[in-house]
């Protein structure tokens, strides 16, 4: 019980924490240290194994709280993500190019997150959730030399990230964009969609992504589910008239899992 309460205790203490740095992000540098050391915690939390045993007691337990807590957490922790971003582009936007353990974790997730659905140089890329630093997209691009797109609706993380790419992808085939799904002309040519584990409402853009994609088109899906689901929005059941799991990869060392969808 006691462990429980600590437990508790510490998402308590991460909720604070994250609504004190999200307050300080004034389109500056300053706090970027406190805050990229506190996401980093925050990864080692949920990645820990010591901690699925709390978290699936507290699962058991039917709180109101408890699910306010959560959600909280969820959408608290992504938005210090969008903020994060926006602190290494600015870094890197003046000079500094040094990683987070975060950013790592992020990065090592890309390379197989099509599974044997490889990209190639004549693939068009979707990300959905692109952020300040679209490094999903300048590593694909780079990799394959095929063509990317990313969609995100905060401008100012469109305008860094066209920043970043200038500085560190200029000759790529990178396009950022403030639109929604329907808006992007080259919808129909897409052939792989990578959602961000935090965007919320990325099982709503799922199904308006399938009248308007190609019948061949792959879905990698960013989730956490359980302990994860503090830091990333969980899976939910897709539209099975619609489109099917065709793998899921999990990754116990990493902040969120991946599923991976082609159309019914």
């Amino acid at each position: 019980m006691q462990a429980l309460k600590t437990f508790q205790d510490c998402l308590v203490e991460f909720s604070e924490k994250f609504d004190d740095l999200a307050g300080k992000y004034v389109q500056t540098i300053s706090h970027c240290a406190e805050l990229e050391f506190l996401i980093d915690e925050y990864c080692t939390f949920i990645t820990n194994e010591r901690n699925k045993a709390a978290w699936e007691q507290l699962e058991r337990q039917t709180s109101s709280d408890l699910d306010d807590l959560v959600a909280d957490l969820r959408k608290k922790s992504a938005h210090c993500v969008t903020i994060m971003e926006k602190y290494r582009a600015l870094k890197l936007l003046d000079g500094n190019v040094e990683i987070t353990d975060y950013f790592k974790n992020i990065e090592s997730c890309i390379e197989k997150e099509f599974g044997s659905f490889q990209i190639q140089a004549d693939s068009k890329v979707l990300l959905v959730g692109s952020g300040s630093f679209p490094m999903t997209l300048l590593f694909i691009t780079k990799r394959t030399g095929a063509e990317a797109v990313g969609i995100d609706i905060d401008d100012e993380a469109i305008e860094l990230g066209r920043n970043v790419v200038k500085k560190l992808g200029n000759e790529l085939n990178i396009q950022l964009e403030n639109v929604s799904v329907e808006e992007l002309s080259l919808i129909k040519d897409v052939t792989h969609i990578i959602f961000s584990s935090t965007v919320e409402s990325k099982y709503d853009i799922l199904d308006q992504l399938y009248p308007l994609t190609n019948e061949h088109v792959v879905v990698a899906m960013r989730y956490g589910n359980g302990l994860k689901s503090l830091f990333n929005y969980p899976m939910k059941e897709a539209d099975g008239q619609k489109w099917r799991m065709i793998e899921q990869v999990l990754r116990p060392d990493q902040v969120f899992d991946i599923a991976l969808y082609k159309k019914a």
